[in-house]
């Protein structure tokens, strides 16, 4: 288990999601990801659960029925989040307006 969580809310994300997960998977340290998905129609929920098979305990997925707003995903994930050991829960958005490298540099200033 890594002691990063990085939560991306989702809302019919499907031309970024594989891009912006494997971007965050190849990232040194390693960290973890889950995506809370607002019920997307378009099939992002299903292209997570084929990435989860890649990067078993790695990605989790948060199904949410129905679009419920960007404030409220974060909040869910966070609370999920922190029912569990991690160290540090960081938060960006699927469509790479946050740089995934910049992961990295703020972790490293946490540990400062």
């Amino acid at each position: 288990m890594s002691d990063s969580l990085v939560v991306i809310p989702t809302y019919n994300e499907i031309e970024n999601i594989e891009s912006i997960t494997e971007a965050v998977m190849a990232l040194s340290p390693g960290f973890e990801l889950l995506i809370v998905d607002d019920g997307s129609p378009d099939g992002t929920a299903a292209n997570v659960r084929s990435l989860q098979i890649r990067y078993p305990d790695r990605i989790h997925l948060m199904e949410r029925k129905e679009k419920s707003g960007l404030g409220t995903a974060y909040i869910a994930g966070f609370k999920w989040a922190l029912k569990r050991p991690y160290e540090f829960i960081l938060e960006m958005d699927a469509d790479f307006s946050h740089p995934p490298a910049k992961l990295v540099e703020l972790r490293d200033c946490c540990l400062r």
